[in-house]
């Protein structure tokens, strides 16, 4: 998945926005909390994605390779796509809507209601 395909979608979920930060990353938030990431860390210039798992996920795709537990965020159970293909479009949709879903699930039920997510 390239940069814009990765912001069309993570768009397309239910009340999410965008910023940019941490020199340039492209940051999703749900309820101003964030569930997915696309930047420029470490060697090289290819997009790397991160993104919210549940512990079973996080255990398994940590396993396969191109896929490493994400700096600074390993002990809340995100990984990062190291290599580009390290898992094909429809699972990283799949991954990146669960994300959406575990953080949407954090939020208050006032808040969860107010965005419109139950």
């Amino acid at each position: 998945m390239k940069i814009d395909a990765f912001n069309e979608f993570c768009g397309s979920l239910t009340a999410t926005s965008n910023v940019i930060q941490w020199g340039n990353a492209s940051v999703w938030k749900v309820g101003g909390k964030i569930f997915a990431i696309c930047s420029h860390w470490g060697t090289g210039i290819e997009e790397k994605y991160s993104f919210k798992c549940s512990d079973l996920s996080y255990s398994i795709l940590i396993e396969q390779n191109g896929i490493i537990p994400a700096p600074y965020l390993a002990r809340a159970k995100w990984v990062q796509l190291e290599t580009y293909g390290a898992l094909d479009d429809e699972d990283m949709r799949s991954y990146i809507e669960n994300a959406h879903n575990i953080i949407s699930k954090k939020l208050t039920k006032i808040r969860q209601k107010e965005l419109g997510l139950i």
